[in-house]
């Protein structure tokens, strides 16, 4: 299975690895050096991409998703691996708090993962798509993802037609991925504060 990236995964690994102990037989993608280093510690059997590059399911979190179940994910700087992982997977399952649940995507500064060369210049083709790109930083620093690239979080506000925004910007030279992802979940498992509700495509 794939194991997402982020806060709330965090917890399911935490549940998985509480399975894997009574004897539950699962290997793990993580899609992050950070949920390499989690799943490691907590016993979680790890495998890669290369060696199972077919996947039953993949498990990960997301800062928005739509009522189709369109998501924008990158806020935890890894959506280039979460990507390749969820399409890699039979079944993607989504697992978020309510206040994750928009009507329209946008609201979140949707994460663009951009080559460092020229990436001012890439930032500009952005801007020129209606985009306000600010590149991520960590105090002082600037962000780097586990692939060596940096991070645009771009306001795009309401975001209508994912799908046809996602093309548009894989398709600017210097942009490695965006975090837009479209008909990739099937099933999204939101906390409410009256119980859980299920979302599906």
């Amino acid at each position: 299975i794939g194991l997402g990236t982020g806060s709330t995964v965090r917890f399911f690994l935490e549940r998985l690895a509480g399975r894997v102990a009574d004897g539950l037989d699962v290997v793990g993608v993580p899609t992050s050096s950070a949920t390499e280093r989690l799943a490691a510690e907590l016993g979680i059997p790890l495998t890669t991409l290369d060696e199972h590059p077919l996947l039953d399911m993949d498990i990960d979190g997301a800062d928005e998703i739509s009522p189709s179940l369109d998501l924008i994910k990158g806020g935890g700087g890894a959506l280039t691996r979460e990507k390749i992982v969820a399409a890699a997977s039979d079944h993607v399952v989504i697992i978020a708090d309510h206040s994750k649940v928009v009507d329209h995507l946008g609201a979140f500064p949707l994460p663009v993962e951009v080559l460092p060369f020229g990436w001012r210049r890439t930032a500009m083709e952005i801007e020129a798509m209606g985009g306000r790109p600010e590149i991520r930083r960590r105090g002082d620093t600037t962000f780097v993802t586990d692939n060596g690239h940096y991070i645009l979080d771009c306001g795009f506000d309401r975001i209508d037609d994912p799908g046809e925004l996602e093309r548009s910007l894989d398709a600017i030279p210097g942009v490695v991925e965006c975090g837009l992802f479209v008909g990739l979940a099937r099933t999204a498992i939101i906390g409410e504060s009256a119980g859980t509700r299920i979302m599906r495509r």
